[in-house]
């Protein structure tokens, strides 16, 4: 416990509400705990150049409602080198940085877990996606602020819909993972839900609309940019050489799904998972991330945790509730 004085933070990948929460929590708990602690701007790249800042309590002030990251984040090419973790690893010992969290996907996890297993140097991560598609937690940080973002939106399009009597095929993000679109397309009600986990396919999605209800006007379709099918705009194009008397229209929702105020919930978990990194690393845990399942904290491997090697996949009990519930 005595050999960590100074941590460093940093936020990588794509961004997520709940990320300034995390920093705060990370902040505060090494200030508690009498620690020195730095945050690395644009995430990994940042990292490899040098880019420390001190953090304080000022520093973390009136950021947990905001959305985004006050550290920046960015992806970087070179970290994925040998060369560029071992530059990496240079800057953390020329600020003498005894121990680092960083806040991210599988992608910043993937970049993590070489480094810890080269350099055999302290780091914790935490789910910061909102994909919710890493193993380990029963939420990732800033999912449930997307998928309330996303309800919203759908609820005003169908609002739209059920004047025009029209069919909407809404995009939504996920392109290895459908977790978005599962939850808010049950969420608004939406007639079917297109994941790339389920393979429901043009086929089904037609049948499903063969044998739908035939007395509501207006339907809402939810795709999950990595369906097979290719994206909502394709599926549109399909419906309407089959469903020529349907008036069709596509939305993506975009990058909307990552912005704005985190959720209670998200600021919460955020929190707790911060203070939990710290308190991890001075009990002298690394290479593994933070999570939440069943209301406890655990922590998992990095190599556990990423979604490309240990995701768990849909469970049938969620897709025959959608089934269910679209009748």
């Amino acid at each position: 416990m005595n050999k960590i004085k100074n941590i460093a933070v940093l936020t990588s990948g794509g961004d997520a509400p709940g990320m300034n929460a995390a920093i705060r929590a990370v902040v505060r708990a090494g200030i508690y705990y009498d620690l020195n602690v730095s945050g690395v701007l644009r995430g990994y790249e940042g990292l490899i150049n040098g880019d420390f800042i001190p953090m304080d309590r000022k520093s973390v002030a009136n950021i947990i409602q905001r959305g985004g990251t006050i550290l920046k984040t960015a992806r970087s090419d070179d970290f994925r080198t040998k060369e560029g973790r071992q530059k990496a690893y240079d800057q953390l010992i020329l600020h003498n940085i005894d121990a680092m969290v960083v806040i991210g996907g599988d992608g910043t996890f993937t970049g993590a877990n070489l480094f810890t297993s080269e350099f055999d140097f302290p780091v914790i991560g935490l789910p910061g996606t909102i994909d919710n598609d890493l193993a380990g937690t029963d939420f990732t940080i800033g999912y449930d602020t997307a998928i309330n973002t996303v309800v919203n939106a759908i609820d005003k399009i169908r609002d739209t819909a059920e004047s025009h009597d029209r069919l909407f095929i809404v995009e939504v993000m996920g392109r290895d993972s459908g977790l978005i679109a599962l939850r808010s397309g049950i969420g608004v009600g939406a007639e079917a839900i297109m994941i790339p986990e389920a393979n429901m396919g043009v086929e089904g999605l037609i049948k499903r609309l063969e044998y739908g209800r035939k007395d509501k006007s207006s339907k809402i379709i939810i795709v999950a940019e990595g369906d097979e099918v290719g994206g909502a705009f394709n599926v549109g194009e399909v419906l309407k050489e089959n469903f020529p008397n349907y008036d069709i229209r596509v939305s993506v929702l975009g990058h909307i799904q990552r912005g704005g105020k985190p959720s209670c919930m998200d600021r919460v978990l955020a929190s707790r998972f911060g203070v939990a990194a710290v308190e991890g690393l001075l009990e002298g845990r690394s290479g593994g991330m933070v999570g939440q399942i069943n209301k406890e904290i655990l922590f998992t491997p990095f190599d556990h945790a990423i979604k490309h090697i240990d995701a768990e996949e849909v469970s049938p009990v969620w897709l025959k509730l959608v089934e269910i519930l679209s009748l």
